[in-house]
């Protein structure tokens, strides 16, 4: 019994790692931030929804600081890698509470889990950070859009693959 203890935290770890892995490539491939952006919420979805929430929200707090060493997020945006990281935590956080339930639980929890993202964000960006015009922008719409545009196909290739591997299993059994 004790040593199923240790196995389901290693499959978690390294279940993670992969994802993050594979979101740092996402990344890597320095494509234009209306593909990445997408992308990279995506990733987070899934991996909320394949390892839990922890796990998605330690590849959410990676993430900014991966796209800022890369340059997808330009340096004059520094100061709000905190707010993207606490906003990427929030959708992380609202995906693995519905990550249990019905896919169309799974739905509402990226759509509110979207829009407390750009809430978070787009309010730093307005009220709490100074930053030029632009920047200012790029933390707004565009921050809805990519969670919604990368989270809610996430969820429905989810049910696919879950429903898949079921299938898989009944002809085994």
């Amino acid at each position: 019994m004790r040593r199923a203890r240790i196995i389901v935290p290693v499959r978690m770890i390294t279940r993670t790692a992969l994802l993050l892995a594979l979101t740092v490539a996402v990344q890597a491939l320095s494509l234009p931030p209306v593909i990445t952006g997408p992308l990279v919420n995506f990733m987070l979805v899934v991996a909320s929804l394949a390892v839990g929430a922890a796990g998605g929200v330690m590849i959410g707090a990676l993430t900014p600081w991966i796209a800022l060493a890369v340059g997808i997020l330009p340096p004059p945006l520094a100061p709000a890698v905190p707010f993207i990281m606490a906003g990427n935590a929030v959708l992380c956080l609202l995906v693995g509470l519905f990550a249990s339930r019905s896919n169309l639980f799974r739905f509402f929890g990226v759509a509110v889990g979207s829009v407390l993202k750009f809430v978070v964000i787009a309010g730093a960006a307005s009220y709490v950070l100074t930053l030029p015009e632009p920047m200012v922008h790029t933390l707004m719409l565009p921050q809805l859009t990519n969670a919604l545009l990368g989270g809610l196909p996430a969820v429905a290739i989810a049910a696919f693959l879950s429903h898949a591997v079921l299938q898989k299993a009944e002809q085994k059994g």
